[in-house]
């Protein structure tokens, strides 16, 4: 009797699988069942497909290739890993039909016989049950998710990944860049190839590390995560993430993608662009271009003020930022004091807790006790409620005062913290940005810029003012890590004499500077919380 040739035929659902035992044993079951029967598998088709969807390619060529007699039929390792839609499996008794042998080598089915057709039929109708039931089981389980706030997908750029059924959490790296970009758009002085370009040259990168495309940049602008809110197949979820942008920052993008707006129109973006006054007359300087370098004039009538260059007025800035830029031994020693805050901050946060805790144990113990008073009949109802009121209202107002103590500490210490990283490269981030981050950091260090004649006068805000006027003097050594100080003055920038460094005066004055730090941010919180 002469052996009959036929194919081998394994999927499983996932490239995990494939690379795993189960793709093996499928795989050593149908090798013995031909052994058995005396077949010879003359080709495999591995499948890493799922089955529960028609289309699989290696399936489709499989049959093909049966219905062309190149191979007298085909073992499968069981009925669920041949058909878990019914499509499939109506394509497979058609062969069989045709008198193509169909095997199975976990099920001992005669599939030429009306009782081993039927039970294959029952089988693979429960299998096609089964992957209809998981995919609903699973599409609960996504849609529990998102009902719950969680985005059960991989984080867009911007955010990280923490864990199955764990909400996304802003990434440190690209997040400020993906805010960035909406920012710059929400002016309406970009295209989306030219934010594309500006983001790609600051240092945006897609998940891979790859340059982000202007099709991917388009997605960003128009995806509603980064404003806190999920969309998945046109169904809308309330996040529970925390935002990159405010919903008026993206509802603006919107429009402007949607073309509602349209841009005002400036004919030159100048750097200084109605930020320098006239220290005479107190008009802004206006901007003009001539023979290629950028000057800001006075205009008004006999005014005595010169214009001034661009570029002059530039490089005064650049040594204001020079000057509040501190040095790494500065730095080193200001974030161990600022580390010793905070780590006195988690003692008084445990002490304040501790003392709440007390506090609202003793109004547990009150509500038991009237609770048990009105359950006696020893007080009326009326009364009851009036005292349980009292005691809800305090013990709420209580836990609301520890509250918003704790939140606002932790707010503007963690200000604090990205103060002390910014800074670290001040002047550095001001230099290779591009103009719209140039000026946005000219309004945050800069209170008042004017010109005098024709000298630039820069007043810088605190805590940038007591940063600049600093006073350390140190070594004229030509060494990197030992920090040097200057006076400033508005723009009158002058090196004091430098002397050696005094450590524990460096500490004295780099503690003052971080109260400076710390006092600034919290009056910051407490204008915004009264706002």
């Amino acid at each position: 009797m002469s052996i009959k040739k036929v194919y081998g035929y394994i999927r499983v659902s996932t490239a995990k699988q494939g690379t795993g035992v189960s793709l093996q044993e499928q795989k050593e079951a149908i090798i013995r069942y031909a052994d058995k029967n005396q077949l010879e598998i003359v080709s495999w088709f591995e499948e890493l497909e799922t089955a529960a969807k028609q289309g699989r390619p290696l399936f489709s060529k499989m049959m093909k290739s049966l219905q062309s007699g190149k191979a007298r039929g085909v073992i499968i390792h069981k009925i669920d890993r041949s058909a878990r839609n019914l499509k499939d499996w109506a394509v497979l008794g058609d062969l069989i039909d045709k008198g193509i042998e169909v095997h199975f080598a976990h099920e001992s089915l005669d599939m030429e016989t009306r009782g081993g057709r039927l039970a294959a039929d029952i089988q693979a109708v429960m299998a096609a049950d089964y992957i209809r039931n998981l995919r609903e089981e699973t599409l609960k389980g996504l849609y529990g998710r998102l009902k719950q706030g969680v985005y059960p997908f991989g984080a867009p750029i911007g955010y990280k990944d923490n864990g199955r059924g764990q909400l996304k959490t802003i990434d440190p790296a690209s997040g400020p860049f993906i805010k960035m970009a909406f920012e710059l758009y929400g002016t309406n002085k970009y295209s989306l190839k030219e934010l594309t370009k500006s983001m790609k040259n600051i240092g945006l990168r897609n998940t891979k590390g790859g340059i982000v495309s202007i099709q991917t940049m388009s997605k960003i602008l128009n995806n509603p995560f980064y404003a806190g809110v999920i969309k998945v197949k046109g169904k809308t979820f309330q996040g529970g993430h925390v935002p990159l942008v405010s919903s008026s920052l993206f509802a603006r993008v919107q429009n402007i993608l949607e073309g509602k707006t349209t841009a005002k129109g400036i004919k030159h973006d100048f750097l200084f662009r109605k930020l320098i006054k006239c220290s005479e007359c107190g008009y802004s300087l206006i901007g003009e271009k001539q023979k290629g370098k950028i000057y800001y004039r006075c205009h008004s009538q006999d005014c005595t003020t010169k214009g001034i260059r661009e570029d002059n007025f530039e490089k005064a800035m650049v040594q204001t930022f020079e000057h509040v830029e501190l040095q790494p031994l500065e730095i080193r020693v200001l974030r161990e004091l600022f580390e010793e805050t905070q780590s006195h901050w988690l003692t008084t946060q445990k002490r304040l807790q501790d003392a709440q805790n007390l506090q609202c144990a003793k109004l547990s113990q009150k509500l038991e006790r009237l609770t048990d008073a009105y359950i006696e009949n020893c007080i009326e109802k009326d009364i009851f409620e009036e005292r349980k009121e009292k005691l809800l209202v305090e013990l709420q107002g209580l836990r609301q005062k520890y509250g918003t103590l704790s939140a606002t500490r932790e707010s503007y210490l963690k200000k604090s913290e990205r103060f002390l990283e910014l800074i670290k490269s001040f002047k550095t981030l001001y230099q290779n940005g591009i103009l719209a981050e140039k000026r946005k950091i000219i309004k945050i260090v800069t209170s008042n810029l004017t010109v005098q004649g024709k000298k630039p006068m820069i007043t810088i805000k605190s805590p940038y003012h007591e940063m600049a006027t600093r006073a350390i003097n140190l070594t004229c050594d030509p060494l990197r890590n030992t920090p040097r100080i200057s006076t400033a003055e508005n723009a009158n920038l002058t090196t004091s004499t430098v002397q050696p460094v005094d450590n524990d005066k460096l500490r004295e004055n780099m503690k003052s500077l971080l109260d400076v730090i710390l006092t600034h941010f919290e009056l910051e919180d407490s204008e915004n919380g009264e706002q």
